[in-house]
Parts: structure tokens; sequence; C-alpha cells
């Protein structure tokens, strides 16, 4: 196989092990109410307690509209909690409740030990070559939004 073709077929195989590891590593029993989708939005809310609806949807590349629907579940859930700024009813700050918190850690903790199983295959002159490239993968992804 040429290195085009290789190098294809890692990135698509790699992709797809991904989501499908992800979704089986952070979806626990502890967390079995969610859906992976649910644990990025957590993710995306995070932990400061100050991001508003329109910044999450931003974040994650979605319509206000469309994060409603899953901001909803998670309250339910008891995940996410809201808030309405007191200076400006319209806007609605989003914040972990300690169910979600701790939904949050779990899932930074399996993107740690990913990063870290990279990391420590690597030389050290190795690693600025893997962000290089990773970057370069991030830019012709950001390109086609």
């Amino acid at each position: 196989m040429n290195p085009h073709d290789t190098i294809n077929d890692i990135l698509v195989n790699l992709f797809n092990e991904i989501l499908k590891l992800e979704e089986e590593a952070i979806i626990t029993e502890e967390f079995r109410d969610i859906t992976n989708n649910d644990m990025h939005i957590i993710e995306a809310v995070g932990l400061s307690g100050e991001n508003t609806m329109s910044a999450v949807a931003k974040k994650l590349g979605i319509t206000a509209g469309s994060l409603t629907t899953s901001v909803n579940s998670l309250v339910n859930k008891k995940y996410v909690e809201r808030q309405r700024s007191e200076e400006d009813r319209r806007v609605v700050f989003l914040s972990l409740t300690p169910k979600g918190r701790k939904a949050y850690e779990h899932h930074r903790e399996y993107h740690r030990r990913m990063t870290e199983a990279v990391i420590e295959r690597l030389d050290e002159e190795e690693i600025p070559i893997l962000m290089k490239t990773l970057t370069g993968l991030a830019e012709f992804f950001r390109g086609y939004r």
C-alpha cells in the first residue's frame, strides 16, 4: 500500500475506533443515562459556570435550538443547571451540578489517558512532529465548516 492509501486507511479507521471506544469507555454503568453526545455537551459546558447557551452551542457547532433539547434532558437528569442572567433575562447560563462535574471529570480522565498513551510512546523530538501533523489535520477539518 502506498503512503497516501495507508494514511487514509489509518485515519478513517482511527476516527471510527475513537468514537466507538470513547462511547464504551465513558458511558459506564454510572453514566448509563446519558449518551456520548450528552457527555460532549457536559464537556462544552465545563466547570466555569459562566458559559451561556449560545456560547456552548457555538463551541459545539450547533444551533441554540438543537442544544436546548439536549440541555432539557441533561437538566431533567440532574447533570446541568440553568440560570438566567440578572442583567439580561434573555441570557441563560449553564453550569454543571455535582453529578455533572463527576461526569465531566470522568470524561476528562479518559482523554488524559488517551493522550498519555500516545505521548509515552514517543521520543522527545517526535512530540513536536506529531503536534505539527495533528495541527495540520485539525486545520483541514476546520476548513470544512
